[in-house]
């Protein structure tokens, strides 16, 4: 079995997809062959791994940076939510039934944990070293008992655990120290240490509190990453926008040609795979943001409506809010407008949904001649295709399908006049169909924009990736953490007072089930999340 290590938070949000990320890039470059693992991913920011499974974004971009193929095995459970207190559950790539929080919590999650425990032996039978992944804080104690991402996966492969920390958010100290004190002691047993994120200013003002957080509690902090602007890699949990503000933290390069091109991005309820927009973004005088009013689209020159996991709520949104009315002025003006999968679907004829809404038959904008009929069968798939002359790959992830009665193919989508719709996620991404694309937007906005011709989004990821590696091989204690990944948490670390409120139950990770449904054979929890469809929608 090769050795492993979980990265934890004492948030969400606190860097752990980074931090995991630029572990893996940092192990890879030195000849280690890595994987990375997250056991259960709440996010509708998914991917489409090569056999037709879907996963978190998050864990493809691990992938990505530990340079090997994203599978299922490396994240069997992602929940989808679909509302306040529901989500679809997707094991093993597929997606099983929808359930509701309270169900998941009650006792199905724990009927997962064979499955999780499974893949992560497979990938410790094939790879020199797992990351794993954590979600959320591993103090959240309420949920301990059921908890088969954090402590409960620690516990299950004895992997030592590092927690990272968010020091701009402040109280970096009291979490560091407080996550520690609420867990139990064969929890803490694991804790080997921290890693600051996101430190700005001098880190010797920083040392005398790193050295007093140690005589507290006997665990050393592993690194102190500096804050990073401009990383802008995928992420899982949602957007890294404010309203009307920039895509994350990407900086503008002024433009190849004589104008800028604005993009703006409709910010619908549910958004799914806003990393669609990326790529623009990257280009070359590319302004892009995401809006909520109608009047910020007046001085865009493209207006994309992206995914959404609730189609029939997005188009009451749009309607509410004034932006449907909007888009059809810009189509009847012949100003471009885009719509990406859940978008697509908004922009046509009509959505007869039984399935995600149960709303029956709804009015689309009409802006296309497309009728979406969505079935119980997901459509995931990694098409390849061409358009505007030019080669395009992309990932599909819908239940809707699309009955397409006019206009011009587009990428088994169409398009009419300046409207432009397609089920294909990651389009974009394929640069000379990204560039002949901007130029077909340029010339119907009337802007002297020109696309750079040598952005490759490819190339700017990889160089995000290595920033990451470099930011652990730089500011991080390597060879200490290469020495928990190899030989486990340290001996004799102390408890931290008072522990973790005994849970009633078996706790997750105490023992690992002995009848484990495992990625060939998961009917049984398939049949267990259906169960729960009719109660939680």
């Amino acid at each position: 079995m090769s050795g492993g290590l979980l990265v934890a938070g004492t948030t969400s949000d606190a860097g752990k997809s980074v931090v995991t990320a630029g572990i893996c890039r940092w192990l890879v470059r030195r000849g280690v062959k890595v994987a990375p693992f997250k056991a259960q991913n709440m996010s509708l920011n998914s991917f489409v791994t090569r056999e037709g499974a879907e996963i978190g974004r998050a864990q493809a971009m691990q992938a990505q940076a530990a340079r090997v193929e994203p599978s299922a095995l490396m994240n069997p459970v992602l929940l989808k939510p679909g509302g306040d207190r529901s989500s679809q559950v997707v094991l093993m790539g597929k997606p099983v039934g929808e359930m509701s929080a309270r169900g998941y919590h009650g006792g199905r999650q724990e009927a997962l944990f064979g499955t999780v425990v499974d893949c992560l032996e497979q990938l410790r039978g094939t790879y020199d070293a797992v990351i794993c992944e954590g979600a959320g804080s591993p103090a959240e104690i309420n949920l301990r008992r059921t908890d088969i991402v954090n402590m409960g996966v620690a516990r299950a492969a004895r992997f030592p655990v590092l927690v990272v920390g968010d020091i701009d958010r402040g109280g970096v100290f009291a979490s560091f120290f407080g996550t520690t004190a609420l867990l139990g002691p064969e929890d803490q047993a694991l804790v080997a240490g921290y890693l600051v994120n996101k430190f700005r200013g001098d880190v010797s003002l920083l040392e005398p509190g790193l050295d007093m957080l140690h005589e507290l509690t006997g665990r050393r902090t592993y690194g102190v990453l500096p804050f990073a602007h401009g990383l802008g890699i995928d992420e899982e949990d949602g957007l890294r926008v404010s309203m009307r503000g920039a895509v994350r933290e990407s900086v503008v390069a002024p433009p190849h040609g004589e104008d800028v091109l604005r993009v703006a991005v409709c910010a619908v309820p549910l958004m799914s795979n806003f990393t669609d927009v990326d790529a623009l973004a990257a280009e070359p005088g590319v302004v892009v943001r995401f809006v909520d009013r109608a009047e910020e689209l007046a001085d865009a020159d493209l207006v994309i409506v992206p995914g959404t996991r609730g189609t029939v709520k997005a188009l009451a949104w749009l309607r509410e809010r004034g932006l449907a009315g909007a888009l059809l002025r810009r189509a009847a003006e012949g100003r471009p407008v885009l719509g990406i999968c859940g978008g697509f679907q908004v922009l046509g004829e009509s959505v007869e949904d039984e399935v995600e809404s149960r709303a029956g038959l709804v009015e689309g904008l009409g802006l296309l001649p497309v009728r979406v009929r969505f079935g119980r069968e997901k459509v995931l798939g990694r098409p390849v295709g061409s358009a505007l002359g030019e080669p395009v790959e992309g990932y599909e992830i819908h239940h809707g399908v699309a009955e397409v009665s006019g206009g011009e193919p587009f990428l088994d989508g169409c398009r009419v006049g300046s409207v432009w719709g397609t089920h294909w996620h990651g389009s974009l991404e394929s640069d000379a169909f990204r560039r002949a694309f901007l130029g077909e937007v340029a010339r119907a906005a009337g802007r002297r924009f020109t696309a750079a011709p040598d952005t490759s989004f490819e190339a700017l990821r990889e160089e995000q990736l290595d920033r990451l590696g470099d930011l652990i091989e730089e500011h991080a204690d390597t060879d200490a953490l290469w020495q928990l990944i190899e030989s486990g948490p340290p001996r004799g670390l102390p408890f931290v007072p008072p522990g973790a409120p005994r849970a009633e139950g078996r706790v997750v990770g105490a023992s690992v089930p002995t009848t484990r449904p495992g990625p060939a054979g998961t009917s049984g929890v398939a049949g267990a999340v259906e169960h729960e469809t009719e109660e939680a929608l």
